[in-house]
């Protein structure tokens, strides 16, 4: 099973700096984009901090990326097939989640396979998901999916599309590990 490095966190501190100087950007237009404090983006963008979840949605959401593309970038990789032992983990410090990015490089679409500890939430805002469509498979468990003012109660074998843009936080309430796959689209 390959896992992201230690020496991961430089790498994507390089890639959102490049992906933020791409844009003619300065830390403050990040920062005011993506609701991210100057000093945090600093820290990532140096490899001195390993960003959340969370936080990696809000960049993604102003660079008007995925999470998986922007990871895919870091790793600087393209191919046609992605062997199970090539596929990217990567664990969110915070919550212990971990995220599988399934899908080849260069894939018109994301599938990205998600195991969510018992107890665990990751929260995204309403920029995370502006310019994609995304459906949500529970393969094991329970999700609770809160979808600005709606409350999934997601279980194995369910599948939800996503509406349009809001606020959303994915949770696990339960006492066993719940795993899910996203697939995401472009929207444009």
């Amino acid at each position: 099973m390959s896992t992201i490095s230690d020496n991961f966190d430089r790498c994507l501190g390089d890639r959102v700096r490049a992906e933020r100087e791409l844009r003619g950007w300065s830390l403050s237009d990040l920062a005011d984009h993506s609701g991210v404090s100057r000093a945090m983006i600093h820290k990532v963008e140096r490899g001195e901090s390993s960003p959340t979840a969370s936080l990696l949605g809000k960049l993604c959401g102003a660079f008007g990326l995925t999470v998986s593309s922007l990871i895919a970038r870091a790793e600087a990789g393209s191919q046609r097939l992605r062997l199970h032992a090539d596929q990217p983990l990567w664990t969110d410090p915070e919550t212990g989640y971990t995220r599988r990015h399934v899908s080849p490089d260069g894939s018109p679409f994301d599938i990205v396979e998600i195991a969510l500890p018992s107890g665990a939430g990751v929260a995204y805002p309403a920029a995370s998901f502006v310019f994609l469509r995304q459906c949500i498979w529970v393969t094991e468990g329970a999700l609770t999916f809160v979808e600005g003012e709606m409350v999934h109660a997601l279980k194995a074998g369910d599948c939800l599309l996503l509406g349009p843009a809001v606020d959303c936080e994915f949770r696990n309430d339960s006492d066993e590990t719940c795993r899910y796959v996203v697939t995401l689209t472009k929207t444009g």
